[in-house]
């Protein structure tokens, strides 16, 4: 059942939500509306109700790395949410002195948060895509110490490998199909910390779920004059920072993103100081294992989707499973 359908009308109650932080009128606008997320916006603020069974204490412990001073010109900060609920975390509202507010709020089971409204990528302007600038937010993102904006195991573990755990599980819909077990072959020969079956090793600040739309212009306006932020914090965690460099990597090797494009982000990525990969030489011994497993977690993605669907998988699909086979393959060789 879609979200928008809902007995509750939670469309409706976000967008309360959003009113009441941005103080505007007009109808929402639904930016997303997934399974398990919907996200609203109204006017200049967007709401998200994350996923059922959000982690409360993890998610606090990430939107306070969120609004870190240190962090400000390269994650997209939360909006303080006025509420009579019992907020949690409590946190100083911008501008104002010592003020309690709510960097997420309870609506029923879900946890909401606000956010300024960036603006996105434009996906019909691929050859206008913002790679460098992308590469050169994670380089800065992968330097920061965890130490500078959270205190010792207070941030978890990036939600990386666990993305790929959850996609894995949607392809129950597509049991028996041969692109089902071509994708279940490849994703047996991934090692136990990339499946999310054991924890990652300590490591930097890791985005965790980084693509082309987990970036926004902020402060969006005529001319596009503001920077560009990282957002969508859900997988903000400590980790491998290869991880966010796999999605790029994994749809390179798999023959969907130009070679050209490829060599640029990485490129800049290493000109910026990024410690994921070393700054001369092969690049592939760090990135191999993630991008399988980004390349994994999409083809599990699009063969559920088509499943559900009742459609045959599409042109990019095709090549991810493929992609998948040539994983196998090749693991099997080693």
């Amino acid at each position: 059942m879609s979200l928008q359908d809902d007995e509750g009308g939670l469309v409706t109650v976000l967008a309360g939500v959003g009113k009441l932080v941005a103080g505007a009128d007009g109808g929402p606008v639904v930016l997303s509306d997934r399974p398990d997320v919907l996200v609203v916006r109204v006017g200049d603020v967007v709401v998200k109700a994350h996923p059922p069974g959000t982690d409360a204490a993890a998610l606090a412990a990430r939107l306070r790395v969120a609004v870190a001073p240190r962090l400000g010109d390269i994650l997209l900060p939360p909006l303080a949410v006025p509420s009579t609920t019992v907020p949690f975390p409590r946190g100083p509202r911008p501008g104002d002195a010592g003020g309690g507010c709510a960097l997420f709020v309870r609506v029923r089971d879900r946890l909401v948060t606000v956010w300024p409204a960036g603006e996105p990528v434009n996906p019909e302007e691929p050859h206008a895509a913002p790679w460098e600038e992308a590469a050169r937010l994670l380089a800065r993102l992968h330097s920061v110490p965890v130490s500078a904006v959270a205190g010792p195991g207070a941030l978890p573990p990036t939600g990386g490998p666990g993305r790929v755990a959850r996609a894995m599980a949607r392809l129950r819909i597509a049991d028996g199909t041969p692109a089902a077990a071509e994708v279940c072959r490849a994703f047996a020969r991934l090692p136990p910390w990339a499946r999310g079956a054991a924890p990652p090793a300590a490591g930097a600040l890791v985005h965790g779920d980084w693509h082309l739309g987990q970036l926004v212009r902020w402060p969006a306006g005529p001319g596009g004059a503001g920077g560009w932020r990282l957002i969508d914090v859900d997988d903000l965690g400590v980790g491998d920072p290869a991880w966010d460099l796999a999605r790029p990597a994994g749809w390179y090797a798999a023959g969907l993103l130009p070679p050209e494009v490829w060599q640029r982000f990485l490129s800049a990525y290493r000109a910026s100081g990024g410690c994921a990969v070393p700054p001369h030489g092969d690049p592939w011994p760090v990135l191999d294992v993630p991008a399988r497993a980004l390349v994994i977690q999409a083809a599990a993605l699009g063969v559920a989707a088509a499943a559900r669907e009742g459609r045959p998988l599409d042109d990019v699909e095709e090549a991810l499973v493929e992609a998948c086979r040539r994983i196998t393959r090749t693991s099997a060789a080693c």
